[in-house]
């Protein structure tokens, strides 16, 4: 089997349909995203992907997102070298290089981040994240539930300001830390996470999420190609769950602390005519009523998508009147353990709610 596999021209569009699904209303669009790796295909780049499994123990990965309020996000267009510069400043940093990258977030434009990154900077894709789907805060990953070393970490922004944070007491440090330097910066950020060794991807990342992420990109180019539901194949096809169908009623929202927090509320249609469904988000999607009792809350993947389209719609561009469908796709199994919820359960979050989820444990990720 090859070590590699080249990410072809025609797979750029399902991984950003599929990535912005799993971001669960955060991860920023990946639409300028991919619009940056059409022009750099055109250029002649390519991306290879890795599997995890063929890194070797000691290799050195660079784990990469940009850092901030998604709506933010939407009035800074996005830069390859941009996403690339804090990876070179963790290099010069080390006095290593890596030898690959690695979203820390599957969920929305991050999913994107790393292949910017491996077009400036030569290097393979790994076939994995840290969350499998999005979350608001630096410590809500895979790594921190495994206990593994927080730090270093190294931010920059457009304006040549560059920090680096050699030490965190902790991952919830780390995030309070890097947070602050983030709004100082205006919100949002470029990053380069704590590196990661092959042997900690292979035995606490969130394995295949590219793959993933493209397969569910896929089944909706299929389903429009057929002119057939979108929302449909996603629910039939990825083990998803139909929560709500209606409009927007209302949206509050606002940008704070270097996140995006609010409530939707939406009234129903179809067969939830005369129903009510609402949602708190942070940045994402986190907790969900039906008619004010709880219905669904995260680490669940909750996603609201444009009823016709079947496209994925953002906390940060969701406006009145928009008719959606909502529903919940399976979570990574290690999200939903003790440990998992410390640091990704409603708890987490600040709900006075014991996570119970959609799904049994052989139906998660």
């Amino acid at each position: 089997m090859s070590e590699f596999r080249e990410l072809q021209p025609d797979k750029l569009e399902p991984l950003a349909t599929g990535a912005w699904i799993l971001g669960a209303g955060g991860g920023g669009s990946p639409y300028l995203g991919y619009l940056n790796m059409r022009k750099l295909y055109s250029d002649g780049h390519r991306v290879q992907i890795i599997q995890p499994e063929e890194l070797a123990d000691d290799d050195l990965v660079a784990v990469v997102s940009n850092m901030g309020a998604p709506l933010v996000g939407q009035e800074r267009l996005s830069d390859p070298n941009f996403a690339a510069k804090p990876v070179q400043m963790m290099e010069d940093y080390l006095g290593r290089k890596f030898r690959a990258v690695m979203s820390v977030e599957i969920g929305g434009n991050n999913a994107i981040q790393p292949f910017q990154v491996a077009c400036i900077m030569g290097l393979p894709v790994v076939d994995a994240d840290a969350m499998g789907r999005a979350f608001p805060e630096a410590q809500m990953t895979s790594f921190a539930i495994c206990d593994l070393q927080p730090f270093p970490l190294a931010l920059a922004d457009i304006r040549d300001n560059e920090v680096i944070i050699p030490r965190a007491a902790s991952w919830k440090w780390m995030e309070r830390l890097s947070r602050k330097a983030c709004v100082e910066v205006g919100s949002v950020s470029a990053t380069c996470k704590a590196p990661r060794t092959g042997k900690e991807v292979k035995e606490s990342g969130i394995l295949h999420t590219v793959t993933q992420a493209i397969g569910i990109g896929r089944t909706v180019e299929h389903a429009r190609k057929q002119h057939a539901d979108p929302i449909g194949a996603v629910v039939d096809g990825h083990n998803g769950r139909l929560l709500f169908r209606g409009k927007v009623q209302d949206m509050a929202r606002r940008a704070t602390e270097g996140f995006l927090r609010g409530q939707a509320e939406f009234t129903g249609l179809d067969e939830f005519r005369g129903r009510a469904f609402s949602l708190d988000f942070q940045n994402e999607w986190l907790l969900g009523r039906l008619d004010g009792e709880v219905a669904v809350m995260v680490p669940d993947i909750v996603c609201v998508m444009d009823s016709v389209t079947g496209e994925a719609i953002g906390t940060e561009v969701l406006r009145y009147g928009q008719r959606v469908t909502i529903i919940a796709l399976p979570p990574p199994a290690i999200l939903c353990g003790e440990a998992g919820l410390r640091y990704v359960g409603p708890r987490a979050f600040g709900y006075d709610v014991d996570f119970q989820s959609l799904y049994s444990a052989e139906e998660m990720g």
